[in-house]
């Protein structure tokens, strides 16, 4: 019997202001490494370090975590902190205690729980 992992979309907040989207199985392990310098090549020069996490979200599979991803690194600025501010995520971001996290669910999970 394989234990599936839980596939995460999450956002960080930099230190120059700007906005990060990744995908992780860990977040606690990812924001680590982002903070050490060793995450994605966006979040390595230390004028965006540290790093907070402001969101994330829970997805049944890679996929639909990884187009989650793709989906917020597209939107304009003002997009993104209206997305944030909708899932609950408080300004000043920099002022934000605790990430948020979702579970986020297909419509065939929430189908089959309607079963």
């Amino acid at each position: 019997m394989s234990q599936t992992k839980t596939s995460y979309f999450y956002v960080l907040h930099c230190k120059d202001g700007t906005l990060y989207g990744g995908y992780t199985t860990d977040l606690d392990r990812r924001l680590k490494e982002h903070n050490d310098g060793v995450g994605a090549k966006y979040t390595r020069p230390g004028r965006r370090r540290p790093l907070r996490m402001l969101y994330a979200e829970a997805h049944p599979s890679r996929s639909d975590a990884t187009k989650a991803e793709a989906a917020f690194k597209k939107l304009m600025r003002r997009q993104k902190d209206q997305f944030l501010i909708k899932q609950g995520v408080k300004r000043p971001y920099d002022k934000q205690q605790t990430c948020i996290v979702k579970e986020v669910r297909t419509e065939n999970d929430q189908h089959a729980e309607e079963l």
